[in-house]
C-alpha cells in the first residue's frame, strides 16, 4: 500500500484537475448557449432557401443551374473536413477523421482525394494520410457569413474550373449538448432534384425577372449558406461535446478522489493502530 504522503499528493493533484475540468465545463456551457442560439436561428432560413431553390429548379431544364450542376466523371475529389482547433472534446474530432477515411475507402478508393481542413485537429490527423491543400485554422476567430463566403467562393471556383469533379462536406451536426451526428453532404455538383411538387410554383407566383435568373442568383447564395450552416453546426457541436466530456471527467475525478480518500483513511487508521500496538507492547515489556 502506498504511504500516506504519496496518497496525499495524488489527492491534491486530482483536486487540481477537477478544478480545471469544472472550469472548462462552465466556459463551454456559456459558449454553447450562444452557438446553439445561432444555429437554431439559422436553420429555418437555410431550409426555406433550399426549399425555394429546389422548387424553382424542378420547373426548369436540367442545365439551368449552369456550371454548378455539371455532373462530371469523377477522377478527383475534394473533401472539406470541419473539425476544431482544440481538443478535450471527447470523440468530436476523431468521428470526423474516421468518417473521412471511411468515405474515401468506400466511395473514392480509386480516385485522387485531397482535403481542405477547417480546424487544426483535422489537419494534424488527416495530413498523415492525405494531401491537405489548405488548412483554415483562423475561421473560428471570427465566425461570420462574410468570412465563410470567401471559402465557399474558392470551393465553387475549384469546381467550375475543373480542378475537382466533386466536393463533399464532412462535419458534426448539432442535435443537443450530448449528441452530435456526423454528416457527409455533397456540396458540388448540386444534386438533381426529383419528385418535387411544383404546382404552387407554377400557378401561384409571377416571377420577375425570369426563373432562370433567380435560380442562377440563388445558387451561390445557397452554397454559401450551406457551408456556413455546416461550420455553425460544427461549432455548436464542439462546445456541446467539450461540455459533456469535461462533465464526465469531473465526475470521474471525483470518484477517484473519493476512492483515494477512503484508501488514505484506511492507511492512516492502520498506521495509528500500529503505533498503539507498539506503545502497548513497549509498556508490557517494561512491566515485565
Amino acid at each position: 500500500m502506498a504511504n500516506l504522503k504519496e496518497i496525499r499528493n495524488r489527492i491534491t493533484s486530482i483536486k487540481s484537475t477537477m478544478q480545471i475540468t469544472s472550469a472548462m465545463k462552465m466556459v463551454s456551457a456559456a459558449k454553447l448557449k450562444k452557438a446553439q442560439d445561432a444555429i437554431t436561428a439559422m436553420r429555418p432560413y437555410s431550409s426555406k432557401l433550399t426549399e425555394l431553390l429546389q422548387s424553382l429548379s424542378a420547373t426548369l431544364d436540367s442545365d439551368a443551374s449552369g456550371a454548378y450542376s455539371n455532373q462530371k466523371e469523377i477522377s478527383k475529389v475534394l473533401i472539406v473536413a470541419i473539425t476544431s482547433n482544440r481538443g478535450l472534446c471527447g470523440g468530436f474530432n476523431s468521428s470526423i477523421t474516421k468518417e473521412v477515411i471511411n468515405t474515401v475507402q468506400e466511395k473514392y478508393s480509386d480516385v485522387n482525394v485531397d482535403i481542405l481542413s477547417i480546424g487544426k485537429k483535422g489537419a494534424d490527423i488527416l495530413g498523415r494520410k492525405f494531401n491537405i491543400i489548405e488548412s483554415r485554422n483562423d475561421v473560428y476567430d471570427n465566425l461570420t457569413f462574410d468570412n465563410i463566403s470567401v471559402i465557399a467562393e474558392k470551393l465553387m471556383s475549384l469546381f467550375t474550373n475543373g480542378t475537382y469533379d466533386r466536393i463533399e462536406l464532412v462535419y458534426n451536426q448539432f442535435k443537443n449538448a450530448a449528441t452530435q451526428i456526423t454528416q457527409v453532404e455533397q456540396f458540388l455538383p448540386i444534386k438533381p432534384i426529383d419528385d418535387i411538387e411544383t404546382s404552387a410554383v407554377n400557378s401561384d407566383y409571377i416571377f420577375e425577372p425570369s426563373k432562370e435568373e433567380i435560380v442562377l442568383a440563388l445558387i451561390p447564395k445557397s452554397l454559401k449558406t450551406q457551408l456556413y450552416k455546416a461550420i455553425r453546426d460544427s461549432f455548436a457541436s464542439e462546445h456541446g461535446a467539450r461540455m459533456t466530456a469535461m462533465h464526465k471527467a469531473t465526475d470521474n475525478a471525483q470518484d477517484l478522489r473519493d476512492d483515494l480518500l477512503l484508501t488514505y483513511n484506511k492507511a492512516r487508521q492502520a498506521a495509528i493502530t500500529n503505533e498503539i500496538l507498539e506503545i502497548v507492547g513497549g509498556a508490557e515489556a517494561l512491566n515485565n
